[in-house]
């Protein structure tokens, strides 16, 4: 299968969509003062206290007469005595924010937030989306799915043991589809019948230039693949719309993929990146995700529509001055 085009943004400057890719969601949450939470260490050693403290490259750990800090690449696993994170659904809408989540390492998100992302194929390519709600529904780029129906996605669920099982469905619903924003809303069905893992959705907007980001997706068809950076500007305008700037590597395939900060949020949906250019990729704000999701019966997809998930291009310009010969039929006048 090859790799969908790249769409273009009309700038002197050769941008490219990346098109190409379901959810826990966010991690566990500070331990209350009566925990006993365990860091298991990877030389076998064991210590058990309350974390008191924790981000996306250390844990601090109270063991009673004094706090021990652990570099997270001598962790082998993190207990959390509270269990996973509470997440809430936003009054109205499809997706769910995380109450209070921590900062973890891109590894533990990987583990935690690698089932909500999916790869979306269609007879033209294929592309990333993530999964926002456990009946299914998921966010991917309007370029991904442009003039397609026929669309598959391939998820991983998490088994018992752990592992992962790779699987394809073809029963998924084109919801919703906004080609201003380049997004597109998606349900697939469980042949199960049993929920989705999901990723949560930032609530409050809050981006720092220098803000460790990751992202997971499909690039060029390589599946599951993480990359991680910094936001290089939380703010950047192109025709109207604002986007996070990061120089995470986004490349083909990872269109429609999340961009997630170090708690595990979907801060963006990563959709283009400059041709040529380096470490420079680009991601639809959550504040705009969220505006779609809560209006997306405005945006319904409608088959029998031919302006509903389509985009028309601008016709050529002309090479030629004048009017075109077979119009000279002397009606115009002078």
């Amino acid at each position: 299968m090859h790799v969908r085009k790249l769409r273009r943004v009309a700038l002197t400057l050769a941008f490219v969509a990346i098109s190409i890719p379901a959810g826990l969601a966010a991690a566990d949450q500070v331990s209350s003062p009566s925990s006993n939470d365990i860091v298991r260490l990877k030389d076998g050693g064991e210590v058990r206290g309350v974390i008191v403290k924790r981000d996306d490259r250390s844990v601090w750990i109270d063991v009673g007469p004094t706090v021990v800090n652990f570099d997270l690449d001598q962790v082998e696993e993190i207990v959390s005595a509270t269990g996973p994170a509470v997440t809430e659904a936003d009054s109205g809408t499809l997706f769910s924010i995380a109450v209070d989540p921590i900062e973890l390492s891109p590894e533990e998100h990987a583990k935690i937030l690698g089932s909500a992302v999916i790869k979306v194929s269609t007879p033209g390519g294929l592309g990333s989306g993530v999964i926002i709600s456990p009946d299914g529904y998921a966010i991917t780029n309007a370029h991904v799915v442009q003039g397609e129906t026929a669309l598959r996605a391939t998820v991983w669920f998490l088994q018992s043991d752990g592992k992962l099982k790779r699987t394809d469905i073809d029963d998924v619903e084109l919801v919703a589809v906004n080609n201003h924003l380049d997004l597109a809303l998606i349900r697939i069905v469980n042949p199960t019948g049993e929920k989705f893992l999901f990723a949560p959705v930032q609530g409050a907007e809050k981006l720092d230039i220098g803000q460790p980001v990751f992202a997971i997706g499909n690039p060029l068809g390589l599946e599951r693949s993480l990359t991680q950076g910094v936001i290089s500007t939380t703010q950047r305008n192109f025709n109207g719309l604002t986007y996070v700037q990061t120089d995470t590597p986004i490349n083909p395939g990872n269109s429609g993929g999340p961009l997630f900060n170090t708690r595990g949020e979907v801060i963006g949906i990563t959709n283009m990146g400059i041709l040529g250019g380096e470490a420079l990729g680009f991601a639809i704000p959550a504040r705009y995700v969220k505006d779609f999701v809560r209006n997306r019966e405005a945006f319904t997809y409608d088959r029998s529509n031919p302006n509903s998930g389509h985009i028309y291009h601008q016709p050529p310009t002309r090479s030629l001055s004048g009017g075109p010969a077979i119009l000279d039929d002397g009606t115009a006048g002078d």
